[in-house]
């Protein structure tokens, strides 16, 4: 049944776990709304509708317009919230070498390992009243590096009261963009020298010092074998060396190119670019077992202040971290 508007949000429901949305969202099921008007919205959407909140378009409202009740002020944080995780998701290149996202609730994570030598790898007959061979699962030594990585964000009500919302949406975007890169660094670093547990990705030497060829890309290939290599990572000059060869230069990939913006990708695998990466070196992993994202609470925002119109100095964080789970599943090329 119906019950968005009947809702008394408070300060308090920032305190539980999770979102004020996923809070919402338990007190006004989304499933309820089937059929009706405002099917496609969720839970916080709906309370937007119910203070004629509009926060896009050429017809949205000012930023004092969440102000007109302690109730929809109480919704300010989670707009804030929202906007910065969608700058987060236009920025995102994590989710294209991630393998699995842990959430925890505390600060204090350690990762599992599954250490197989080279004899265990291969799966061999087992004979009649044989020991089957084992896989050992274990922690790993060092606990995973989390980092709060974030904005604060400084101005008076006063200063942003008469702003349009969607214009403060463009600002908070940005914040989520700075810390998508910033994480993304940090991914990087743990894929490049590991993450603490001796985990170095190994180096596969170019052919020619200072040059990168197909035949290099070919090599990263097959030692990066039992594992596929779907997912090149590289800073822009060896972007630009990349598609400069000869290889990446046939028509039917420069049609393709120039009519959706896809690009051919080398032996099939995705190449992303990654300015935050050192140049001469670039990432060939398997994005299905190489990485391990760990974060802490999403996105946070002092929901304190940006409640009470004390928007200076309002941090807006995310923590988070990675570990390697099987360390040969990522390999450098320089």
């Amino acid at each position: 049944m119906a019950n968005f508007e009947n809702i008394t949000i408070e300060k308090g429901m920032y305190q539980g776990k999770g979102s004020l949305t996923d809070v919402l969202e338990r007190l006004d099921p989304s499933e309820n709304y089937e059929g009706t008007s405002l099917e496609g919205l969720d839970a916080f959407s709906r309370q937007l509708k119910r203070y004629d909140i509009k926060v896009s378009g050429r017809g949205s409202d000012c930023v004092e317009k969440f102000f007109q009740s302690s109730n929809s002020a109480a919704l300010f944080p989670e707009y804030v919230s929202r906007a910065v995780r969608q700058g987060m998701e236009r920025a995102d290149i994590l989710s294209n070498i991630v393998a699995t996202v842990t959430d925890i609730d505390g600060m204090d994570y350690r990762s599992i390992v599954s250490d197989a030598a080279e004899d265990d790898k291969t799966l061999k007959i087992v004979g009649e009243g044989a020991v089957i061979p084992q896989t050992r699962v274990k922690t790993r030594e060092n606990l995973v590096k989390l980092h709060k990585r974030g904005r604060m964000l400084v101005a008076s009500y006063e200063a942003l009261r008469f702003q349009r919302l969607d214009l403060f949406t463009v600002t908070l975007n940005q914040i989520g963009a700075y810390i998508a890169r910033a994480q993304l660094k940090d991914a990087i670093d743990v894929l490049i020298n590991g993450d603490g547990n001796n985990n170095a990705a190994a180096n596969v030497a170019v052919t020619t010092s200072g040059t990168l060829s197909y035949g290099d890309l070919v090599k990263l290939w097959a030692n990066l074998s039992p594992y596929e290599l779907n997912t090149i990572l590289a800073p822009t000059q060896e972007m630009q060396k990349i598609l400069e060869m000869t290889q990446m230069q046939d028509a039917k990939a420069g049609l393709d190119f120039q009519g959706t913006g896809k690009m051919i990708t080398p032996l099939g695998a995705s190449l992303l670019h990654a300015p935050e990466m050192t140049s001469g070196t670039i990432i060939g992993l398997d994005k299905n077992c190489a990485l391990e994202m760990v974060q802490a609470g999403g996105v946070v925002t002092d929901y304190d202040k940006l409640i009470d119109r004390q928007l200076e100095r309002a941090a807006i964080t995310c923590t988070a971290g990675f570990s390697k789970i099987f360390t040969e599943a990522a390999k450098t090329l320089s």
